[in-house]
């Protein structure tokens, strides 16, 4: 039995040599490749590393974000290099990562991102080289969104009788969400006939009652945190519709009435300053009055007084023919088939002689023309 074990413990001696001529540097930190986080708050990448004696050529630690797409390229995001940092290769997360360890060197490459948005989701990939060794590690990081803005309402008469849902949505948040009902007041059970969706967030209350009455809370739930929202429901008796509805034909009835006596009055208005104006515009003001009659007698009765004075039996003749009592005015300057000639007036002595007038005694004639 002896002779065969003595070539089985050089050929383990061999290799456990060989082993520890080859032994490079390794990565420790394989115990979490998956994170999830919320938007917001900070993570820490981890890849610590060991070197070894072998492994003599400059150290080198390099953080990457491999896209989804294997079409493109991997984005350096940090390094580690102869003794410096270089952080400005990537611009999405300039001023929010940094590594933990101030040293690198010492074995700690780990990462850190501060204040994480939703666009940080990504893979990430440690790489440490210090020739000849080289090892790396990928990290799944996924930033999830708490769920935020949360609102409830109600749907549906509150009435007796009738079916409310209360309705519950998050604004914000990721999925999967997950909403829950409570009551807050009274016995803070819901009710026996509710009915609810937890995808939707929807409690849906058949044949509400009195004892519905009171405050509801919705609480919006993901992986990453929660937030809630209340509302209060207020189940009546029904309304009188009848009486809402002929106080509603009544109101209008009134409100129709109003109009039209304001539209009358209005029309009633317009029309007086509209007959004002036409009456104003027929008075033209570029036509003088008309003279009057009285002093149209006056002028023709003063010229008349000097030839009375001066008549004689020579002239008495041409009078006799020619009637004086004839008014002389403007229309005897007008055509005759404008305006007729006023008929002829006659003019009493008296009233001649406070005209101004001097009585003349006339010789009466014969018919053969002598004077008598």
């Amino acid at each position: 039995m002896e002779p065969p074990l003595l070539p089985l413990l050089g050929v383990a001696l061999v290799l456990l040599c060989s082993a520890g001529l080859t032994r490079s540097l390794t990565i420790t930190s394989v115990d979490q490749s998956m994170f999830e986080k919320a938007q917001g708050e900070k993570v820490t990448l981890p890849c610590t590393f060991e070197l070894s004696a072998e492994d003599e050529g400059p150290l080198d630690i390099e953080w990457v974000l491999i896209p989804a797409d294997n079409q493109k390229k991997e984005q350096i995001i940090i390094m580690y290099a102869v003794d410096r940092v270089y952080n400005h290769y990537y611009a999405g997360l300039t001023g929010r990562m940094q590594f933990t360890n101030l040293d690198p060197k010492s074995g700690d490459g780990s990462l850190d991102i501060l204040n994480l948005k939703a666009s940080d989701t990504g893979t990430y990939q440690c790489k440490v080289k210090k020739a000849p060794g080289v090892q790396s590690k990928k990290i799944q990081l996924t930033v999830l969104v708490k769920p935020a803005r949360t609102k409830c309402s109600i749907e549906g008469s509150q009435e007796i009788g009738k079916d409310v849902t209360l309705k519950c949505v998050s604004q914000e948040g990721s999925p999967l969400l997950s909403y829950d009902w409570r009551r807050v007041s009274g016995t803070q059970n819901l009710p026996a006939t509710s009915v609810l969706n937890k995808n939707t967030g929807e409690l849906l209350l058949k044949n509400a009652s009195r004892e519905y009455s009171g405050t509801y809370s919705c609480v919006a739930t993901n992986r990453v945190g929660t937030d809630e929202c209340s509302v209060e429901l207020n189940v009546t008796p029904p309304v009188n519709t009848a009486g809402i509805i002929a106080g509603a034909i009544i109101g209008t009835l009134l409100g129709l009435s109003v109009l039209c006596s304001i539209i009358f009055c209005f029309c009633k208005k317009h029309r007086e300053k509209k007959y004002e104006k036409e009456v104003h515009h027929d008075i033209r003001e570029d036509v003088p009055p008309p003279k009057s009659r009285s002093s149209t007698a006056r002028s023709y009765i003063g010229s008349n007084r000097s030839s009375l004075g001066s008549m004689s039996p020579s002239n008495m003749e041409g009078y006799t023919k020619t009637p004086y009592s004839q008014v002389p005015s403007e229309d005897f300057e007008r055509a005759p088939t404008q305006t007729p000639a006023f008929a002829p007036s006659k003019v009493a002595a008296p009233n001649l002689s406070r005209m101004g007038a001097v009585p003349v005694m006339i010789p009466a004639q014969s018919k053969d023309g002598s004077i008598v």
